[in-house]
């Protein structure tokens, strides 16, 4: 465990300002430490660090990241590993969330259970799109930060969830923006184009953006793609505009992000990692 009070007053503080920044026996933690955050790390040039018993990738300089799921533990282990090979353990207190969860009664049988060939479909979808975020890009855009992708009111949030006649459906993993059909949307960061796909059947119009470090964007329900698979933005470049394509109901942007740890994706929380949305209209002409 990170020992003494220096490490537990800087988590307190943490849980006041956003962040835990400490640095105890060679390990730095920084980020959010709460279900659905992301943590940004250093230890001793040289050191390796294990998650959920597998090696994690870090810069040259010994920084990385870590994605925690919606559902992450209360706690997570973190071993950093010496070039001698000695090993220490550190402990990390997670803060966990309440969510958003509507139960809905009385709905009928064919609203509720997926057509046979839809689901076919979807399946073969999510193999290209589980292709396309499980990269291990050496790049760190996202050490530059994040800026929201579109603008517009906030019409649905990370980890929400609605339940059909006692069976829970899958919780929402993004932030939904509200938008005209052909609204801008722009790279929240700098990254690697690895899906450009215009007609999914459950997400529509498809973007992925890697950001390097197995961290990735998607912006689902796209009218138009403005960029194409293997193309390298920038941050605040525009990349699409926003639709109502795929299973919605109304025109928005569908931001989620994803972290490839070893026990698969982690769904982290796109709000937690940008400001306060300043509401400015982005057009297509503009």
């Amino acid at each position: 465990m990170i020992n003494g009070v220096s490490f537990r007053l800087c988590y307190f503080i943490g849980l006041i300002v956003g962040t835990i920044p400490c640095l105890s026996a060679g390990l730095e933690i920084g980020g959010k430490p709460q279900q659905g955050g992301l943590l940004f790390g250093s230890v001793v040039q040289g050191d390796s660090v294990r998650y959920q018993g597998k090696k994690i990738q870090l810069t040259d300089s010994g920084r990385f990241i870590i994605g925690l799921d919606r559902d992450a533990p209360a706690q997570i282990e973190l071993q950093v590993i010496a070039l001698d090979g000695s090993a220490v353990t550190h402990e990390v207190a997670i803060a966990q969330r309440e969510y958003q969860i509507q139960r809905i009664e009385g709905v009928a049988r064919q609203y509720v259970a997926p057509d046979p060939a839809q689901v076919s479909r979807s399946r073969q979808e999510a193999v290209k799109v589980g292709a396309a975020r499980r990269q291990k890009r050496k790049q760190t855009d996202f050490f530059s930060g994040f800026i929201w992708p579109a603008n517009g009111p906030i019409t649905g949030v990370f980890g929400s969830q609605r339940v059909y006649n006692g069976e829970p459906r899958r919780p929402h993993y993004g932030v939904d923006v509200a938008g005209p059909v052909g609204a801008l949307a722009v790279a929240p960061a700098g990254g690697l184009v690895t899906l450009a796909e215009s007609d999914l059947f459950f997400s529509g119009g498809t973007l992925i953006i890697d950001h390097g470090h197995s961290l990735s964007s998607t912006f689902l329900h796209l009218s138009k793609l403005l960029v194409k698979v293997g193309d390298r933005v920038v941050q605040g470049q525009k990349v699409a505009e926003i639709g109502a394509t795929g299973r919605v109901t109304g025109p928005h942007l569908d931001w989620r992000m994803n972290w490839l740890g070893a026990k698969g994706n982690a769904r982290i929380d796109p709000q937690l990692l940008v400001p306060e949305m300043k509401l400015i209209t982005l057009s297509s002409n503009e």
